[in-house]
């Protein structure tokens, strides 16, 4: 081990040396290294391989003479040990691999970026290295100062110290750094045997010494390489000390010129041990200075070369790579990483395994840090020469293999190592260019060094790099190189050997990764980091260069089983999700799917991985952003495999429910890892490994030591989800409605996270990236695309429908394919379309796709050629064909579907392939079908005697057209199959065969020292990995093709998306969160558990999620156990807590989990009342005690913090909302009924929530009036059914607490119009109608005797309501109810009057006052009352407030409506509904005596109205029957129409003549009034209606107009048309029936003869109409009965017409037209009777039936009518008025025909059988007699010829005296007129 002073005095100058806390720690804290480890090492034979830095397909690192030890053979990146070294395996001891001690609070190693080195420009002089002293500070920076080498080394004068030498660059360079090597060197043996060296030795030492060689920095290196060549360990210290100082003072720094060399340089070996200063004369080129030293540096390392010599080729080959001034580029840069990293693997001293580690992860910062400085600046100066070469190579020739944008670099044929190039292909651009294709096997470039330098030149005009583009594909190369080192397999012994080479390697090398990725994040997502290509200038970013290496080596490591090797891939995993997720979408999509995901869901991975990574996904699940595009860019696309959020939450739901097992105790669990990552330091780590501290990784040494610990960490993960969720969706603090456009709102992030303003689309993605480790949430924008929650909506509706038509055809192919077409995911239902959706569609059955493809209708059929076509057998071998087409689909069972694939196959392929053996398809389809044979024959267990080769060629003789296939393609064939089956992929995954232990002592012995549960792993994971592989390269190659549009990553910034991810997932969450707080008592636990549930509740009240937030809510009331008290735990009052905490935070959008909040509350103090030692009525079941919590919960729940959050759901109600604060009242309203439904029956029954009621209207009483008329709308429903409980202590309590809120609520001031104060005391009312208690309804008047006394000056629009509820008291049966009401009234009416009536509640008063009028049991009110009603006119008529006073102005309608009205409507309300007849008498005489007092007052239009609406609805009843429901027996119906009505109708009638003017225009309704009364089948009513229409008549006789004199006639016409009873003429009603005759029936009618029953004729027709439908009896009798009334209303109004026109004033009034159509009528009357009387039969007929008992006739209608009209017509005849006279002609046109017809009659009529019939029509036939007797002579003369033989028959008969003196007058004027009888003379 080298002495702790050689590392202090020889070491380089401070910049270039390894950080110093690498040195300081050796020295401070030695670290004792496991001796074993080390005895090891040491005792590896020489050969011992070194652990190579596998880079391109070049050599590893190993000394020059040894030969390749392996080389990247066919598609993977696999390792093939040299034979040479088989000896040795590749051990790489992970134990010796010393972690470099940081502080927890020190970054990774300082890039040198920040070093004061790496700021000094070129060509700079500050660096004045004269005194070995410490770096002193000159502005304000650590200048270094080379430290002076070590006396044991210097031979030179103290003189010498002082003298410097000047180099090229302006450097001084103390002459002592230089001579003092060459010192040594010339003193030494070796000098002495080798003259080059001596020489070189000596000009060098002679040059220095006299201040010569700064600008010939050649000659000075040569002494130094030649001597690193004699590998004397003395020489080589020296030496490489020397070249490192010399480094450190850009000594070896040449001008551009000098580069025109190739790197590598060609060996000094192959020129002897000779000078090479003259180099510059041979033909060949000459190596640069820069490779020329790392070569020489990097060859005195190898696997003998001595301790103290590898710490100074460390040392040496970190100045030179971190020198500021000298730039290493390509392979001399891969050369010294590779040694250092070498040194670290074969060193056996544990200082320098310490300082090769901190150098290496030092050069692997710088050289990726550099990549951010110098940007876009062209500096050739100082370029290795290796560069040189890359491009003068591209002159060699090239061949593209499948368009690979990353190609392999060239290998010189020169022992030094690999010259490093990377080209670019032509045609690929940024940002779709492809990576290299591992599956593709590499062209590497002629290991022949350029002919000529035409190449070289030629190139410079293409492109010249700049050296910030060196640095990149120094930095790719570097990275590329490191993946494939990880990418190392490891064999058995390896992996059980953590101290091996190779396990050693492996780790550091994947540390190295991790570090690079999580420090130089940047780099990797920087758009600006371009690599070109050498030969075409075409340029790739240079994540797209990396990502096939980092991807295959993660899909490599990830599924190790080595837990170490695990845990980096993992954290380099989350580097690669945080940092670079935005370039590699599909890539995490594979990794995710096929590797991390499976891992947690396979039992026969350990808890260790699980929790791995459960641990990264916690991280994920901290950024919010990150999360969130997870979902938006995979479960939202349909092109995803997988919904990969939704399926995360699955599987983190399930582990944090795994079940418990009754062994595990909460005490054997560690504790689980805190959310947070844990950031390593040096102390904790238990072993000395390979492993490098990174920030931000995770503590995993205590991750996955039990399941219960397992469970934690999925529930932490869960909660730091939603954690997540609420942060990113809700913390703009606004609902989705008010942030309708506030898509960019702000949102702060979780714990360390920092604020960042939400992202609009911004091309500059790439810039914006967290280093890995870091939780900050950075919202990048996504380019060009807006982030549209609706658009990602309908894809993720998309995705779904897809997957649902996925599962309906793996169920059944026909529907599924039938719903894909419908919802438009297959385009059409053509066969192309469908067959493509099969091909292409992931998740589709293999074996439902054959079923399909294989039916045999003409439809499927098409389908299936049409999906073969799309297939591509072109230049692939007949078996693989089969292969490839048997892997689309699962080839059905049934032999006829195999037929029709196998015709399709066979011409697909002969149609792709023109050149095979197959001279038709015949024999391609035999074949095909023979191989399909062949394979279940040789690979079927049910198959015994299995076909052989002879057989297999014997059965496919002559296919070929009458030919044989040749027979070695037929048994090429046999061997394939028979060696490898053809199977699905799928198949081949599934049948990877678990290890099982059977039964039996065998079977254990067998097992023993087995880990079966590895193996099975084991196999598992080696499938995933090749299948992963398998997948990035198809990846790649779509890639390659420019195929990237579904690559498209979105960036997420808006918040509406956590509304869908928690939709998906809810169930998830609720079951994880649910499952361990029910399961579990620790309470760290149930803290989380219940954080849980509060941000879930938050984020569904947030996106108002109805089902969702019933579900959280429910579960979470629940838990508190406050149903089964004796059950509870901490945990339950934990959740109370919460609960209660939710309901104060979240109450503005709890809706309806505000029921099971509140039922909690009411519980909880149900609880503390029980826990008190009060009695509480329970509703539970009788005998059954209900257990008391604990008295530790009992204290609890009565605690501060429990009874202070329950007072402030409520206390803080008035903040909120207008619609929550409904939703908690009618919450609580339904809680308040539970408690008092369930004691209800008690003397104290619960009234917690009740009271609560009351709080929260106090509280909320100052609410606006809308918001506070919605609650009150719940409020007062509940206080009306509370009210009005059986139990009278829970009414009281209400009414009481209904008043305190009343007199609260009649202090706020109401403004006029409004209604809020009827709407407050309305469950007064209620109570007063529908409580049937006494007390409570006397209770409910004290309330408002109070509240009147207390508030009547603010009562405004209450007073209407408290008339309400007086009119109810007034319905009460309980007199002293009723009576206390009443006096409230007339004390109310007699004090208050003037502000009932200015608050609008006059018309309320009346309707009141009228309530008590009409109570029938108790008389004395009502004539109290209608004397109350009577005087409120005289005061409201001199009220001012009802400007109804004659001097106060118009009065208008309104006015009229608003006060005349209500109290006339009261007096008519009494008349029809008064149930005191008195009362009624009082009431109808008060309404028409006020009407004819004030009525001249009235408007025409308020008359129009009280007619309408009051006068005429008196009379409804006639008209409809529905009217008389009112009535409750008939009796008392007939009491009203024979008393009420009837005066009311006289009263009318009265009303009409007295307002005459007024009222005339309302004569129609008059008229159609006493139309309906007359045309009832009650005859009373009938001749009430005809008197009173004479009355109106011959009262209003002169007042009628011709017009109304013509509506008074056509009202006639009507009246006998309706009274016709054209029913006798009905042939059917004198049918005989069998049931016998109508008079057989008996008269249910007889008992109601009495009684007056409205009954309103029917109006029929002039002419019977024919009835087509038999009678019944009862029927005929109802027809009967309504004959004979119309016959007794027609001789009615016979006699009415009659006496009105013998009534002198009616008849010379009325206009003679009107008179004629009366006697139209009245003729018409006339026929019909003396038609029905002629008919004898008719009458016979009606009388057979039952008519009637006796013969029936219309004697008394005939001669009736007959009378009137010969009357009429006479005495108009003999008018002398001249209108009479000019109707005389129409007049005789009547009378004649009608006097004729009578006296024609008259003399048939038999005087004994006809009596009746001659007295009736002896006056009628005296009057005719008489008027013709009076007739002028001209028309006596006339009319003689016909009435003389009829006056002549009338002497045959015995007549009457009045007859026998008409007869003398009439002969006496025949005699006279015809001059038989002289007139005398007067």
């Amino acid at each position: 081990m080298v002495d702790d002073t050689v590392i202090e005095s020889e070491g380089p100058p401070t910049n270039s040396m390894v950080d110093e806390e690498v040195v300081g720690v050796c020295k401070e804290k030695p670290i004792v290294v496991d001796a074993d480890a080390i005895h090891e090492v040491e005792d590896a034979p020489p050969s011992a391989v070194v652990a190579a830095l596998r880079v391109d397909d070049t050599d590893e690192a190993r000394p020059a003479s040894s030969s390749p030890l392996f080389e990247v053979a066919g598609e993977h990146v696999e390792t093939t040990p040299d034979v040479s070294h088989v000896s040795q395996p590749e051990v790489q001891n992970i134990d010796t691999f010393v972690e470099v001690p940081l502080s927890s609070k020190q970054a990774p190693p300082t890039p040198p970026e920040k070093s004061p080195r790496l700021q000094l420009p070129r060509g700079s002089t500050d660096v004045n290295p004269t005194t070995p002293s410490t770096p002193e500070k000159t502005n304000g920076r650590d200048e270094p100062r080379p430290q002076t080498p070590s006396s044991a080394y210097s031979s030179s004068s103290a003189a010498s110290h002082k003298r410097s030498i000047t180099i090229s660059k302006g450097y001084t360079v103390s002459v002592v750094l230089i001579s003092s090597a060459l010192e040594i060197i010339l003193a030494s043996k070796e000098a002495k045997r080798s003259t080059a060296l001596r020489e070189s030795a000596h000009n060098a030492l002679e040059m220095i010494r006299v201040g010569q060689g700064g600008d010939r920095p050649r000659e000075i290196f040569e002494p130094l390489r030649l001597a690193c060549e004699t590998r004397s360990e003395k020489l080589m210290i020296a030496s490489l000390d020397c070249i490192s100082k010399l480094i450190s003072y850009s000594f070896f720094a040449e001008p551009s010129s000098a580069q025109t060399l190739p790197s590598p340089p060609p060996s000094p070996a192959l020129q002897g041990r000779h000078s090479i200063a003259g180099a510059s004369q041979s033909s060949l080129p000459q190596p640069s200075l820069v490779d020329l030293v790392v070569h020489t540096v990097t060859t005195c390392h190898n696997d003998t070369s001595p301790e103290t010599v590898s710490l100074q080729v460390v040392k040496a080959l970190l100045s030179i790579v971190l020198s500021p001034t000298i730039y290493v580029h390509h392979s001399s840069l891969l050369k010294a990483v590779r040694t250092v990293y070498n040194v670290f693997l074969l060193s056996t001293d544990l200082v320098n395994q310490m300082v090769a580690q901190g150098g290496l992860t030092q050069m692997v910062h710088h050289i990726f840090a550099r990549c951010r400085s110098l940007d876009g600046i062209t500096l050739r100066s100082h370029v290795s020469s290796d560069t040189l070469t890359s491009i003068s190579a591209s002159g060699s020739p090239r061949t593209d293999i499948q368009n690979n944008v990353v190609e392999n670099l060239t290998a010189e044929a020169s022992p030094l190592g690999s010259a490093v190039d990377m080209t670019l292909h032509p045609g690929v651009s940024i940002p779709l260019s492809s990576v290299h294709d591992p599956d593709v096997p590499q062209e590497t470039i002629s290991h022949a060094l350029p002919a000529t330098h035409e190449a070289a030149e030629n190139e410079h005009t293409a492109r010249e790099l700049s050296t910030h583009d060196m640095f990149i594909k120094d930095a790719f190369l570097v990275f590329r190189a490191l993946c494939k080192l990880t990418m190392k397999p490891l064999n058995t012994e390896s992996e059980r050997d953590l101290k091996s080479h190779a396990m050693r390697s492996k780790l550091l090398s994947l540390h190295l990764v991790l570090t690079i990725l999580n420090s130089h994040m940047a780099l990797f997502i920087d758009s600006k980091a371009i690599i070109y290509s050498s030969s075409t200038n075409e340029a790739t970013t240079f994540v797209q260069a990396v990502n096939q290496y980092l991807c295959l080596s993660l899909s490599r490591n990830a599924v190790s089983p080595v837990p170490q090797v695990f845990e980096v891939s993992v954290e380099i995993f989350w580097r690669v999700l945080s940092g670079m997720r935005t370039k590699l979408k599909k890539e995490i999509e594979v990794l995710l799917h096929e590797i991390f995901v499976p891992i947690l869901e396979m039992k026969s991975s350990t808890l260790k991985q699980k929790a791995v990574i459960i641990g990264m996904l916690s991280r994920l699940c901290q950024d919010p952003q990150a999360l969130v595009e997870i979902y938006l860019n995979y479960d939202c696309d349909s092109g995803a495999i997988d919904n990969i959020y939704e399926h995360l939450m699955n599987i983190i739901s399930k582990i944090a429910t795994l079940p418990y097992t009754s062994s595990q105790q909460k005490t054997n669990d560690p504790a689980s890892p805190a959310l947070p990552p844990q950031t390593k330091s040096s102390a904790s780590m238990a072993h000395v490994s390979g492993a490098l501290a990174v920030s931000g990784t995770m503590d995993t040494s205590t991750m996955g030591l039990s399941e219960g610990q397992l469970r934690r960490q999925g529930l932490e993960c869960l909660v730091a989800v939603l954690r997540s969720l609420v942060t990113w969706g809700t913390a703009a603090g606004k609902t989705p409605a008010e942030s309708a456009t506030a898509d960019t709102a702000s949102r702060s992030q979780i714990g360390e996270e920092v604020a960042a303003d939400a992202m609009t689309p911004d091309p500059s993605l790439d810039g914006l990236i967290a280093s890995a480790g870091s939780t900050e949430a950075f919202r990048q924008s996504t380019p060009d695309i807006a982030d549209d929650p609706s658009r990602f909506e309908s894809a993720k509706q998309k995705k779904t429908t897809l997957l649902e038509g996925i599962k309906k055809f793996n169920f059944k192919p026909k529907r599924g394919i039938q719903f894909l077409i419908e919802t438009e995911l297959i385009p059409s239902s053509s066969p192309r379309d469908i067959a493509g959706f099969l091909l292409t569609t992931d998740g589709l059955s293999k074996s439902m796709i054959g079923e399909y493809l294989g039916e045999g209708d003409e439809y499927n059929v098409a389908i299936m050629h049409a999906f073969v076509d799309f297939l591509d057998f072109r230049n692939l071998g007949f078996v693989d064909a089969v292969r490839v087409f048997l892997q689309a689909f699962r080839l059905p069972g049934e032999a006829q579907k195999i037929d029709r694939f196998m015709l399709k196959f066979a011409e697909r392929y002969i149609a792709g392939n023109a050149q095979t053996p197959f001279k038709n398809a015949d024999a391609a389809y035999i074949l095909a079908y023979s191989i399909i044979l062949l394979n279940t024959d040789a690979h079927s267990p049910q198959i015994k005697n299995r076909m052989t080769k002879a057989d297999f060629i014997k059965n496919n003789r002559g296919i070929n057209d009458g030919e044989s296939l040749p027979e070695e393609f037929l048994s090429a064939i046999f061997h394939d199959i028979q060696g490898n089956e053809i199977r699905m992929k799928d198949e081949v995954d599934a049948t990877i065969n678990l290890p099982s232990t059977g039964p039996g002592l065998a079977n254990v012995l067998a097992n023993v020292g087995r880990d079966l549960q590895k193996e099975a792993y084991v196999m598992q994971s080696n499938g995933m990995a090749n299948k992963t592989e398998a997948l990035f390269r198809t990846l790649m190659r779509s890639q390659r093709r420019g195929s990237r549009a579904g690559d498209q990553y979105f960036s997420a910034s808006h918040f509406i998306h956590v509304r869908p991810m928690f939709e998906v997932a809810w169930i998830p969450f609720l079951a994880g969160l649910s499952g361990p707080l029910q399961n579990t008592d620790d309470l760290e636990i149930v803290d989380l558990c219940l954080d849980g549930f509060k941000n879930a509740i938050h984020i569904v009240c947030f996106f108002d999620l109805d089902l969702e937030r019933n579900a959280f809510v429910s579960t979470l009331a629940k838990f508190t156990f406050l149903n089964n008290f004796g059950e509870m735990k901490t945990k339950n009052m934990d959740a109370i807590k919460t609960l209660l905490d939710i309901a104060v935070n979240e109450g503005n959008n709890l809706k309806g989990s505000w029921r099971d909040v509140l039922s909690c509350v009411s519980q909880l103090e149900h609880m503390q009342l029980i826990s008190g030692g009060v009695e509480v009525p329970d509703s539970g079941k009788k005998g059954r005690s209900k257990k008391l919590p604990a008295e530790e919960l009992a204290n609890e729940s009565r605690s501060t913090h429990i009874t202070v959050a329950a007072d402030m759901v409520f206390s803080l109600s008035h903040y909120l909302s207008g619609t929550a604060i409904v939703d908690f009242a009618r919450a609580l309203c339904d809680v308040s009924w539970e408690e008092i439904q369930s004691s209800g029956i008690s003397q104290h029954p619960r009234l917690f929530s009740l009271q609560k009621l009351v709080e929260i209207s106090y509280y909320n009483m100052n609410r606006i009036r809308l918001e506070w008329s919605n609650l009150w709308d719940i409020l007062g429903e509940h206080f009306n059914q509370v009210c009005c409980h059986s139990n009278p202590h829970v009414g009281s309590f209400a009414l009481d607490s209904l008043r305190q809120l009343s007199m609260r609520f009649l202090e706020k001031e109401e403004l006029p119009h409004f209604k809020f104060q009827k709407d407050f005391l309305k469950p007064f009312e209620y109570t007063m109608v529908h409580n049937a208690n006494p007390d409570i309804r006397d209770m409910v008047l004290q309330c408002l005797q109070q509240m009147i006394q207390a508030r009547v000056q603010n009562m405004r629009s209450g007073w209407r309501t408290l008339f309400g509820v007086f009119s109810a008291a007034s319905k009460v049966l309980t007199e002293r109810i009723a009576n206390s009401a009443f006096e409230i009234v007339t004390r109310l009416n007699k004090e208050h009057f003037t502000a009932i009536v200015r608050h609008g509640a006059f018309a309320d008063l009346t309707v009141c006052i009228t309530e008590f009028c009409k109570v029938s049991k108790y008389q004395k009110i009502s004539l109290l009352a209608i004397g109350m009603l009577r005087g409120v006119i005289p005061v409201m008529l001199t009220c001012p407030e009802c400007a109804l006073s004659p001097g106060v102005g118009p009065q208008g309608d309104d006015i009229m409506i608003r006060f005349w009205f209500p109290v006339l409507f009261g007096f008519y309300d009494i008349i029809m509904n008064g149930e005191d007849l008195e009362v009624r008498r009082l009431a109808l005489d008060s309404l028409f005596s006020t009407l004819k007092t004030y009525g001249s007052s009235f408007t025409v239009e308020f008359w129009d109205t009280v007619c309408k609406e009051i006068l005429f609805p008196i009379f409804a009843v006639l008209k409809s029957s529905q009217d008389m429901s009112r009535f409750n027996t008939q009796e008392d119906m007939s009491v009203w129409l024979s008393t009420t009505m009837i005066q009311a109708l006289r009263d009318l009638i009265d009303l009409y003549t007295f307002f005459y003017d007024t009222l005339e225009r309302f004569l129609d309704g008059l008229l159609e009034l006493l139309c309906v009364c007359i045309c009832q089948e009650n005859d009373t009513l009938a001749r009430i209606g005809t008197s009173c229409l004479q009355q109106f008549l011959e009262n209003n006789v002169q007042k009628l107009s011709a017009a109304q004199w013509e509506r008074v006639a056509a009202t006639f016409v009507k009246l006998y048309r309706t009274t016709t009873p054209h029913q006798l003429f009905d042939d059917s009603l004198r049918e005989e029936m069998d049931g016998g005759t109508v008079s057989d029936l008996p008269d249910t009618n007889d008992s109601n003869d009495q009684a007056i029953i409205p009954a309103p004729l029917s109006p029929t027709g002039d002419q019977p109409q024919p009835q087509q439908v038999k009678h019944t009896l009862g029927d005929r009798r109802r027809i009967f009965k309504q004959i004979i009334v119309k016959c007794v209303l027609q001789l009615l109004l016979i006699e009415t017409t009659n006496d009105l026109l013998r009534n002198d004033a009616v008849y010379t009034t009325i206009p003679p037209e009107q008179l004629l159509r009366l006697m139209g009528v009245l003729d018409h009357s006339y026929q019909f009777a003396r038609m029905f009387n002629d008919d004898k039969e008719l009458r016979t007929g009606l009388w057979k039936v039952g008519f009637m008992k006796h013969l029936p006739n219309l004697l008394k209608q005939e001669s009736s009518s007959a009378a009137t009209l010969v009357h009429i017509l006479l005495r108009m005849y003999f008018d002398e008025r001249p209108e009479h006279q000019n109707a005389r002609p129409q007049i005789a046109e009547r009378l004649l025909p009608l006097g004729l017809s009578v006296l024609q009659d008259y003399i048939k009529l038999r005087a004994d059988t006809q009596a009746k019939n001659i007295t009736a029509w002896t006056p009628v036939v005296a009057e005719i007699l008489d008027g013709f007797c009076r007739f002028d002579n001209k028309a006596f003369v006339r009319y003689l010829p016909a009435i003389y033989p009829l006056t002549t028959g009338l002497l045959a008969r015995d007549v009457a005296p009045e007859i026998r003196l008409g007869l003398k007058m009439y002969f006496e004027r025949v005699g006279r007129t015809q001059g038989i009888v002289v007139v005398e003379a007067s």
